[in-house]
């Protein structure tokens, strides 16, 4: 970096501005990774325009509201207070320094990586880009994405990573809800296009970040967020057909789990639940899968957890059926009450749940579904779900005119005591509660 810091050139005067804490910078996708990135840059005394193609999150921000539970309103007004402004304006990239990507990378309806947030961002932002600006794309993708995808749409406006411009990756490793590690405080890989890419990206996110891991290439780098993600989707997956066989053998496979985790080495524990949840577990696995098929791989360990991990929903929905079946009921018409929305617990954060595809597949077997939770008081809006519902108030008039509650998620706010005493059956996905109490299913 030392060499960079001296000279005229678009790529010296980069690292001048960086580190003087001249640099602006630009935050593309305001969400649960994007905005406290944004505003951690904005504490550190950098300035910072957040883009969005939202028009209602720009305008709640720029009001210093949030729409995000761990967010206080509080944290946005110090970052307004500090320079920090959102836009849906991507005209403004001409002011910027350096442009951070943080947008979604979903499956599509082939469960096929979807690039198309990626795409548009960068080709929004292409037309007000000029050299001597740092592009870092932490989107979590298949390995190549950034040279492959990001690097040519540069070159059509005649930048060159390296040269006169940088690139790097650099994964997102956010945990809502982690009281222990905040963004400041994971340590954060990143992967340049070239060396001197690598020390201008070092040195923005040294501002910023408490613990830099640089590695050879980005490639290395979008491999290791999978390589991350893929370990825990195949221990979920190995733990979650663990409690399938459990069931079966009459065996509780939590009790299992605590005894196994007594020893001191050689075992890591898992937690089985209904399924997968969050942006990054249920998809990342399928963007190697996909990629791998290019080089003549075929990654079955890791497809065979993707497989039981997504069985999980219908598997809960089919010891509800059970359960019922055993007090004389059917599963149509019954009043089922999801207890949880967000995909783990003490968080609002829906993305994925599976507590929304258990409420799909109920409904379609014509259950009437409701649900409750804390962090999430209206049912949010998703692309392939839909439910006019907000969160039932857990009074034990409302719990006992249910006909099944099914604890999805196991947020610490809910009153356990105040469920057994008024619910006439629970199927417990999570382990929270006593199954030895005759109400309780274990799922």
């Amino acid at each position: 970096m030392s060499s960079l810091l001296t000279g005229n050139t678009p790529l010296q005067q980069l690292a001048q501005r960086i580190s003087s804490k001249q640099a602006v910078v630009g935050i593309f996708g305001l969400g649960y990774v994007g905005l406290p990135l944004a505003l951690r840059f904005a504490e550190v005394g950098l300035k910072v325009i957040g883009f969005d193609i939202d028009q209602a999150k720009v305008q709640q921000l720029n009001a210093s509201g949030s729409y995000i539970e761990r967010i206080a309103p509080q944290s946005v007004q110090r970052a307004l207070d500090l320079g920090f402004e959102a836009t849906t304006d991507f005209s403004r990239s001409t002011e910027l320094d350096a442009l951070i990507i943080c947008v979604p990378t979903p499956l599509d309806a082939h469960r096929e990586p979807d690039l198309s947030f990626i795409i548009a961002t960068i080709d929004a932002a292409l037309p007000h880009m000029h050299v001597g600006q740092l592009v870092s794309l932490e989107s979590t993708t298949w390995p190549g994405t950034t040279e492959e995808i990001l690097a040519p749409r540069m070159a059509l406006r005649g930048l060159s990573p390296g040269q006169n411009c940088a690139l790097v990756f650099s994964p997102e490793r956010e945990d809502p809800g982690n009281p222990h590690f905040g963004t400041k405080d994971i340590p954060k890989v990143i992967g340049g296009s070239t060396q001197s890419c690598l020390q201008l990206g070092l040195a923005l996110y040294q501002h910023a970040i408490q613990t830099m891991v640089p590695v050879s290439s980005t490639r290395a780098a979008e491999m290791t967020k999978l390589l991350e993600n893929i370990h825990r989707s195949v221990n979920i997956g190995l733990v979650n057909e663990m409690k399938i066989v459990a069931d079966k053998m009459g065996i509780n496979i939590h009790e299992v789990i605590a005894a196994a985790a007594t020893k001191p080495f050689g075992f890591v524990p898992y937690k089985p639940g209904p399924g997968l949840g969050g942006h990054c577990i249920p998809i990342d696995p399928f963007y190697l899968t996909w990629k791998a098929r290019e080089y003549g791989v075929n990654t079955r360990f890791i497809e065979l957890a993707g497989e039981i991990n997504h069985y999980m929903p219908h598997w809960v929905v089919g010891k509800i059926m059970d359960a019922l079946n055993n007090r004389g009921r059917a599963l149509k018409g019954c009043r089922i009450l999801v207890l949880g929305l967000a995909y783990k617990k003490n968080i609002d954060d829906t993305r994925e749940s599976p507590a929304v595809e258990i409420m799909e597949l109920l409904q379609s077997k014509g259950a009437e579904v409701a649900y409750s939770d804390p962090h999430v008081p209206i049912f949010p809006h998703k692309r392939n779900y839909h439910f006019d519902l907000h969160s039932e108030p857990l009074t034990p008039e409302n719990i006992s005119r249910f006909d099944c509650l099914v604890l999805a998620t196991d947020h610490d706010a809910f009153n356990y005591d105040l469920l057994l005493e008024h619910a006439s059956l629970i199927i417990d996905t999570r382990g929270r509660l006593d199954w030895l109490q005759h109400t309780v299913v274990p799922a």
